[in-house]
């Protein structure tokens, strides 16, 4: 199938005080202080933009799921595709269809829903008018 170099999802930046967030679904995942150099997200407030993330930067082993708590979202497994020493689980995020590349020790099955984590430091956010990159 050839696994793609980055997922896209259709999003918007939101903001509650000073902390800044990317919301998709019913999701609103927190944005590290690191996303928002030079006060950039401030301009995208409410705006459509698209996040990135690369597949292996979807996570699905319980100890990063502790340590990201904030960034756990449900997943539909369409595809499961062992690929040696890692697994790709081709699955729906939201509507929005996804690749997330695994450790071979995952449990995740077709046809069931998962519960996956965004490593928060590797989401890419793109101008969805431009398709300029707004952070990385």
């Amino acid at each position: 199938m050839g696994t793609p170099q980055m997922n896209f999802i259709d999003a918007t930046i939101v903001r509650s005080g000073n902390d800044y967030g990317i919301q998709f679904g019913e999701y609103t995942i927190p944005l590290p202080e690191s996303k928002n150099k030079k006060n950039i997200l401030s301009h995208f407030v409410g705006k459509e933009v698209v996040m990135g993330i690369r597949p292996e930067d979807v996570h699905d082993e319980p100890e990063f799921l502790e340590r990201s708590e904030e960034s756990i979202i449900e997943a539909q497994v369409e595809i499961t595709e062992l690929m040696g020493n890692e697994i790709y689980l081709y699955l729906t995020i939201a509507g929005t269809s996804c690749v997330a590349r695994v450790d071979p020790s995952s449990t995740a099955e077709a046809g069931e829903s998962i519960e996956i984590a965004l490593d928060v430091e590797k989401i890419h956010i793109f101008d969805k008018e431009t398709e300029r990159t707004i952070t990385n």
